[in-house]
């Protein structure tokens, strides 16, 4: 009798003890689930009221849209935070710790001034998560992650940097501005800025190496609203080219350079122009400006770029500044870099952004590695990753450079003199 009560009250203990263990196994499971399920943070940022800072969060919203609309990143959906710089390093600073201190960002993407870039970039390495810059051009930021790889390794550069901006337009410049309209003359007209200072010392040395003749070095403020005097010296000099490298004053600079007539044409680096929001911007004063962007007018770069053109137009209302292009190739270059790190550790997404080999919509994306002078710079490939020069025209964006993917020809305003 002693012995049947103690098998049962074995067996009832037995019973109990299975039924608590399914129960912690089926609470350890949900839990995995639950964690798994977690959205990934990520975070963007630039100035939200400038054409490009809206560029970067339009394009940043439609690559996450898109991503979680086809299942996230292993089941996971990522979850957007969005911080507004104001054009200030101290407000990006502050932003980049919030974002990984209180919001738990993996990653930090975006930034279009490289002021800001540059602040922020010592943050990157002491917060131990990836910062992906999207807009801002300046060489230096590249040059610091090489001098000072184990500080700076997690800084990565998307968009092509000032020195080959600046080679890109001197290509331009050999096959379009001489090779087609026969100028021999050009004068440098760039804003004072971190990003530009690379881009004039390349202009200097490659562009009588194009057959341009630089007549005129022209260095002015970011924040220049009279450009009267200047242009007035511009034609003192009578350069047939104005070779630009401006991104904060576009709209006032090209406003007066109508107005005045100017009889040089204005090409090459312009950060605004590339947006439809631009013609508005200038009221149709940009009529004939050329520019230097990553995509335009739905031009094929890769086989992806047509379909984003058009999307994004679609959804925005308007056309893609350069760094819509680039930011938007940059979330997909992290969520190829999560499902390859199988994690979002900071460090282990620096071992596989280094590893990153994808075509986007700007081109091909891979990057320098730690021996390289421009480490983690976007790799730049003459012939392949050059973007596309168009002209404004009538309103429209006319690509009419590199020739696989012109869709016209120049056309000078009609105070622009033509060669002679």
């Amino acid at each position: 009798m002693f012995q049947q009560q103690q098998d049962r009250h074995f067996r009832r203990t037995l019973s109990i003890t299975a039924l608590a263990l399914t129960g912690s196994l089926a609470f350890a499971t949900t839990s995995q689930s639950a964690q798994a399920a977690e959205p990934i943070p990520v975070g963007v940022i630039g100035p939200s009221a400038h054409i490009d800072g809206r560029a970067i969060f339009q394009a940043a919203e439609m690559a996450v849209d898109e991503i979680n609309a086809a299942g996230g990143i292993d089941g996971r959906k990522i979850e957007l935070h969005k911080y507004d710089d104001q054009f200030q390093a101290t407000n990006a600073v502050r932003a980049y710790q919030r974002a990984v201190q209180q919001d738990h960002v993996v990653a930090m993407t975006g930034v279009f001034l490289s002021e800001v870039g540059l602040a922020m970039q010592p943050w990157s390495g002491r917060l131990k998560t990836p910062l992906i810059i999207s807009g801002a051009a300046s060489t230096k930021i590249d040059q610091n992650t090489h001098a000072h790889y184990d500080r700076f390794k997690y800084t990565f550069h998307t968009f092509t940097n000032s020195t080959f901006i600046a080679k890109v337009a001197c290509d331009f410049a050999h096959d379009v501005l001489v090779g087609q309209l026969g100028y021999k003359t050009a004068a440098i007209f760039s804003e004072n800025a971190a990003w530009t200072k690379p881009v004039d010392a390349e202009y200097e040395k490659c562009l009588p190496k194009a057959g341009l003749k630089v007549v005129d070095k022209i260095g002015f403020e970011p924040n220049t609203t009279d450009f009267r005097p200047i242009f007035n010296k511009v034609q003192d000099t009578k350069p047939q080219v104005l070779m630009t490298a401006i991104a904060h004053v576009g709209a006032k600079a090209i406003v007066q350079w109508h107005q005045q007539q100017v009889p040089a044409l204005m090409a090459g680096a312009n950060g605004q122009g590339g947006s439809s929001a631009f013609w508005k911007a200038t009221n149709g004063a940009t009529d004939g400006v050329i520019v230097g962007t990553t995509g335009a007018a739905g031009a094929p770069v890769t086989d992806k770029t047509p379909k984003f053109y058009e999307d994004y137009k679609k959804r925005f209302g308007e056309e893609p500044a350069y760094d819509a292009y680039t930011e938007y190739d940059t979330i997909y270059t992290l969520k190829a870099a999560i499902e390859k790190a199988h994690s979002t550790d900071g460090a282990k997404l620096v071992e596989a952004l280094e590893k990153v080999k994808l075509t986007g919509v700007s081109g091909p994306i891979s990057f320098y590695g730690p021996k390289d002078a421009f480490t983690h710079d976007v790799v730049y490939t003459p012939g392949v990753t050059t973007g596309v020069y168009f002209q404004w025209q009538d309103g429209k964006q006319v690509a009419i450079w590199p020739p696989k993917l012109a869709q016209g020809k120049v056309k000078l305003p009609s105070f622009v003199k033509a060669a002679q």
